[in-house]
């Protein structure tokens, strides 16, 4: 059995990442995403990773990812790392947050325990991490880049992980010009706020959003609470956390589906799939080949 390393931060400047991040979070600069991912957690089942694993299979147009190295970058709760592994794939796992990496260490023991699975900490933006890893068939960034604070270098990053004729499945938020950049302060008033008073920057929000939505779902005579009583995030996510995550994920960057396409094109990448979101919370998503 091929030996499974799991958050090994032996060298110094793991404790300075760690360091680093705390205090980013202390000043308001970073919202705290392992913390939420780790409250997700209690509602991860079978269902939900079935979900997740129907997702990587749509969008990467294969059933099965047998034999091949996959590599998850910022993993978040580790779902779709686990999905990964149940495909069949060799999957290395890292984030930039240590709650981040409890959580798929955790899901790890619960559900995978005998999987070839490496999750340890990293940052996209750490250039000699990432020399270290090597290349993979898959790398996988999905609604990660965008929150480095540096979103042009960490996609420039992960060029170079990717095999020659490899996979690279990436989500970033769509450039919609003036809304973007009000959600961005709206972010950034969150997480500068006291965590007493951020319920009052949330629910309002919240709840005209899904008020909407319950109401637009009344009117067509389905349960007003579908959304809340069923898994339909095609993703297998829960509304709440997905809330949490989309008003406090800060630092956020956006950008259009044609910038993100030149860039990848003259770094030798084709587009092969191309999903695009209209939606305020949208993610466009896209595979390009190398």
């Amino acid at each position: 059995m091929t030996t499974v390393r799991i958050d090994p931060c032996i060298e110094t400047s793991c404790g300075d990442q760690r360091l680093q991040h705390s205090e980013e979070i202390a000043a308001g600069n970073r919202f705290a995403f392992g913390r939420n991912w780790r409250r997700f957690l209690s509602v991860v089942d079978d269902d939900r990773i079935a979900i997740a694993q129907k997702a990587l299979q749509g969008m990467l147009e294969t059933n099965r990812l047998d034999g091949l190295r996959f590599l998850d970058v910022g993993c978040g709760s580790g779902v779709f790392s686990l999905a990964a592994t149940r495909l069949g794939a060799s999957v290395h796992s890292f984030d930039y947050d240590p709650q981040s990496v409890a959580c798929a260490t955790m899901l790890k023991k619960r559900f995978a325990a005998d999987r070839e699975w490496v999750i340890e900490e990293g940052s996209v933006l750490d250039a000699k991490y990432l020399h270290g890893l090597g290349q993979f068939d898959v790398v996988y960034a999905w609604g990660v880049l965008h929150h480095t604070g540096s979103m042009w270098s960490a996609l420039e990053n992960v060029a170079p992980l990717v095999k020659a004729r490899g996979a690279l499945f990436i989500a970033i938020y769509n450039d919609q010009g003036r809304i973007s950049r009000q959600w961005r302060a709206i972010k950034q008033l969150y997480n500068k706020s006291p965590r007493i008073f951020r319920p009052f920057v949330l629910l309002p929000i919240m709840l005209y959003y899904e008020g909407r939505e319950a109401l637009g779902r009344l009117v067509r005579g389905r349960n007003p609470l579908e959304g809340w009583l069923h898994i339909i995030d095609p993703r297998g996510m829960h509304k709440w956390y997905d809330w949490v995550d989309w008003i406090g994920g800060y630092p956020f960057e956006v950008a259009k589906p044609e910038d993100i396409f030149d860039f990848y094109r003259k770094r030798g990448f084709t587009l092969t799939r191309l999903h695009t979101e209209r939606g305020a919370a949208g993610c466009n998503e896209y595979v390009f080949r190398k």
